[in-house]
């Protein structure tokens, strides 16, 4: 409660709440669009790809920008540009044909993928400087609580409210969701730009690859970040890869609709909004090393689960298992490095490790069309669907054992 006392924090946490409410209408209405476009599922890798493939190419620039830059106007500058490029989504959609399966998907897929491409341009610009302005807000001692409540909120509103409401959206009319996000990016970019943020000292001007070099050095020099950072590189990569088949998965297996895929995702953000509130009460009960160990061991389970059930409800649990050790990971990770990296390169350092952390996702989405693409004549369309969350579980298998060993906090 003391937190939301706290305006600059409120707004901050109102503004991620409306913004993720947008990215979990995407979530459902991108993909699902993309099926309508075609069923091929590297069509359909290639959207995902494009969406996730700004997290490689621009972190590390969109760091420098965060240390150089008001981080205030970099978040309602990329709202704003989101809330546009909506718009453009709007329009690729009323120029499709009647029929969009009967018409030549190649011109479609890629008009959505370059729109998909922009917006993740823009997502990574926005999210980088959101997680660098969060300790500028609060007092340290209560990171992991903030973090806690943002994570959570994000969820709510990014996995359990947005996607069934997109899915709804969608049943009344393919535009209505993207409508709908691009008024929640124009209102994020308003409660940002109401928040006050205490004064930094403007750095001095300098060339960007230095000032990258310089982030870089630190975190070789840290080698418990950088080693979090190529893990979560790899864990990112294998969930990546099995959410990009999970809307075929749900249609060709679980026989579900835009709103039944809409209402499965809401059990990821069920689980979300445990792991985000209970969270830190596991890193008091087991302390920080134990409970990350414990979000690890959870991680293989829910691709497990999927491999091997064609029952939704089934699905539904395995999607909250893993949100709830997601959300664990967070909560103790990104606490320990905003409380261990200096502000004055904390932008730098963030984008550094979100370029090994989160720039494996886009390969991660392609590998998962082209595992679907090759395996299916010989696998059937059932199996090679399944194919994916089998990698995913042995990979997250290895992912834990490395971390019992190797990972101290």
């Amino acid at each position: 409660m003391l937190l939301l006392a706290n305006r600059p924090y409120r707004l901050l946490f109102s503004a991620s709440a409306v913004s993720n409410l947008g990215d979990g209408i995407s979530a459902l209405a991108f993909p699902w669009l993309a099926t309508l476009l075609t069923r091929d599922p590297v069509l359909i890798a290639f959207v995902a790809f494009a969406q996730r493939l700004p997290w490689f190419l621009f972190s590390i620039p969109a760091g420098v920008f965060a240390d150089r830059i008001d981080r205030r106007v970099l978040m309602v500058r990329a709202d704003v540009f989101r809330c546009l490029l909506t718009g453009g989504v709007i329009a690729l959609i009323l120029s499709l044909p009647s029929v969009p399966l009967e018409a030549d998907p190649l011109p479609f897929v890629a008009g959505l993928a370059l729109l998909a491409l922009l917006l993740g341009t823009a997502e990574v610009v926005r999210d980088t400087a959101a997680q660098t302005v969060l300790p500028a807000l609060v007092a340290q001692e209560v990171l992991e609580t903030a973090n806690g409540q943002i994570w959570s909120v994000e969820h709510i509103m990014g996995s359990f409210v947005g996607p069934p409401v997109a899915g709804v959206l969608i049943a009344l009319a393919v535009p209505v969701p993207f409508a709908v996000d691009a008024v929640t990016f124009a209102l994020a970019a308003w409660l940002v730009w109401m928040i006050a943020l205490p004064a930094r000292a403007r750095p001095a001007r300098a060339k960007m690859w230095p000032q990258v070099v310089e982030g870089w050095l630190w975190m070789w020099r840290h080698p418990v970040i950088l080693r979090l950072a190529v893990m979560l590189g790899l864990i990112n990569g294998f969930s990546v890869m099995t959410f990009t088949v999970l809307v075929l998965f749900s249609q060709d297996i679980l026989g579900l609709s835009a709103v039944g895929h809409g209402v499965l995702l809401t059990a990821g953000a069920a689980g979300g909004v445990v792991g985000g509130l209970i969270g830190p009460k596991v890193v008091v009960y087991l302390g920080r090393q134990r409970a990350l160990w414990a979000a690890m061991l959870v991680f293989p389970v829910p691709f497990v689960l999927i491999a091997l059930t064609s029952n939704a409800f089934v699905v539904a649990v395995a999607l909250f298992l893993e949100m709830i050790g997601a959300l664990l990971w967070n909560v103790i990770t990104v606490s320990y490095r905003q409380r261990l990296i200096p502000d004055a390169i904390l932008g730098r350092v963030n984008a550094m490790y979100r370029f090994f952390g989160w720039g494996v996702m886009p390969f991660g989405a392609l590998a998962a069309g082209w595992i679907v693409s090759l395996a299916e004549p010989d696998l059937g369309r059932e199996l090679a669907l399944r194919l994916p969350f089998a990698i995913g579980a042995f990979g997250m298998g290895v992912m834990f054992v490395y971390g019992r060993l190797k990972l101290r906090l």
